[in-house]
């Protein structure tokens, strides 16, 4: 009895007795993703943050000062940008507000029927369906901007806004999302109860499972109203007319004049800063939401 007390209080060799050998070590270890994330958020936000600071200096400070040093031509910059031909960038402003916020809604729209459809029903051929869209999804979009050229030309739409709104319409990675939550959210038994009572699919769609599907569908509309907001490819292939074109293409074009005219790269910077705050001001304003959703399932527990 006492020698098996004595060899449980001898330390292991190489260790310093009265010192605890595990949680130092798992302490260490919780450092790593720590610090993977903290450089992750550097990479990203550096970006911005030179962005942010650039936006404040004028064309004489952008290439002469300190690269994080602010400047004082912010006021300057955007009067100008506001100036340039006769406030064009707003145009590009009011034109991807118009493509992605409704893009997003006609795709938020799309992703819930089918996703709704999807989850719901039993029929011949969905997993094939379902699994179309996957592939979908793996598919980059730039291999299908030429096809889908092609077709709208035949069609004669390029160059209008619904040559940049129609391809839009379906996200299969929007219907993928709701049919995920779709299964999750919506129980199968209220949807029979709802058949039981005499209510049609529309009514028990619309009535019952839509409220119950808002949270996943908002998160639909904001993945696919930031992706259509960030859009380059498809109107730089559709649309000439920059009358047209989204805040994204015009900036592009600002950026190859600004080669022969290097004032313009300001305006490029600044336009870039201003172009964020819709981005912003959106997630603050959608987070609500999934706070909500968050509450109620707390009550509802």
């Amino acid at each position: 009895m006492s020698s098996l007390a004595i060899r449980k209080a001898t330390p292991a060799a190489g260790t310093t007795p009265g010192t605890a050998q595990g949680p130092p070590l798992r302490r260490r270890i919780a450092l790593v993703p720590t610090l993977t994330l903290l450089l992750g958020a550097l990479y990203c936000l550096l970006p911005v943050a030179w962005v942010l600071i650039a936006a404040t200096k004028s064309g004489r400070e952008l290439f002469s000062t300190f690269t994080f040093l602010p400047g004082s031509g912010f006021t300057q910059n955007v009067k100008d940008l506001n100036a340039y031909r006769d406030g064009i960038y707003w145009k590009w402003m009011g034109n991807s507000a118009l493509y992605a916020g409704l893009g997003a809604l006609l795709s938020t729209a799309v992703s819930a029927l089918s996703g709704y459809a999807l989850a719901i029903y039993r029929f011949r051929g969905r997993e094939t369906v379902f699994g179309v869209l996957m592939a979908g999804v793996l598919m980059p979009p730039v291999i299908l901007a030429i096809p889908q050229y092609l077709l709208l030309a035949k069609a004669d739409l390029t160059d209008s806004y619904a040559s940049v709104l129609l391809p839009l319409v379906l996200s299969p990675y929007g219907v993928y999302l709701a049919r995920i939550y779709s299964s999750a959210a919506v129980p199968g038994d209220v949807v029979e109860a709802g058949r039981m009572d005499g209510a049609s699919e529309w009514r028990i769609f619309t009535r019952i499972a839509l409220p119950m599907m808002v949270p996943g569908l908002v998160t639909v509309f904001l993945f696919q109203f930031v992706a259509v907001w960030n859009n380059f490819l498809l109107p730089y292939i559709m649309l000439s007319d920059d009358e047209k074109f989204p805040i994204t293409l015009g900036l592009f074009t600002l950026l190859e004049q600004g080669s022969n005219t290097p004032a313009l790269y300001t305006l490029v910077i600044t336009g870039a800063l201003l172009a964020i705050v819709p981005l912003i001001a959106l997630f603050l304003v959608i987070q609500r939401f999934w706070s909500l959703d968050l509450l109620s399932g707390a009550v509802k527990s």
